[in-house]
């Protein structure tokens, strides 16, 4: 039933896929930033604050103090970038990566 390339091989497309939203959401947090009010009313930055406020919680804890303010979203999709990329090297060292047509 639940068969096919994306199940065979979910523990790698979903972390990959959240990742991946996070990173972009983040940037569009960053750039709704540079044009709009922290407490705007605005229902899209509203959405990007609160799907991203954990992950600024989270990569505050790694990122330099000087890096915070307006510049955080962007340095903290940086982070999640870097963990994506090394997601998928590990899983590439392991030889569990999907393959093109299955091979």
């Amino acid at each position: 039933m639940f068969g096919g390339p994306f199940w065979d091989y979910w523990y790698f497309h979903i972390p990959n896929y959240a990742a991946a939203v996070l990173t972009y959401t983040l940037i569009g947090r960053f750039l709704f930033s540079l044009f709009l009010p922290p407490d705007s009313p605005n229902y899209i930055f509203r959405f990007f604050r609160n799907l991203t406020d954990w992950s600024l919680v989270l990569g505050g804890y790694i990122t330099p103090r000087f890096l915070h303010g307006i510049a955080l979203p962007l340095v903290v999709a940086f982070w999640f970038f870097v963990l994506r990329h090394a997601y998928f090297l590990l899983l590439r060292s392991y030889d569990i990566l999907p393959t093109v047509g299955g091979q």
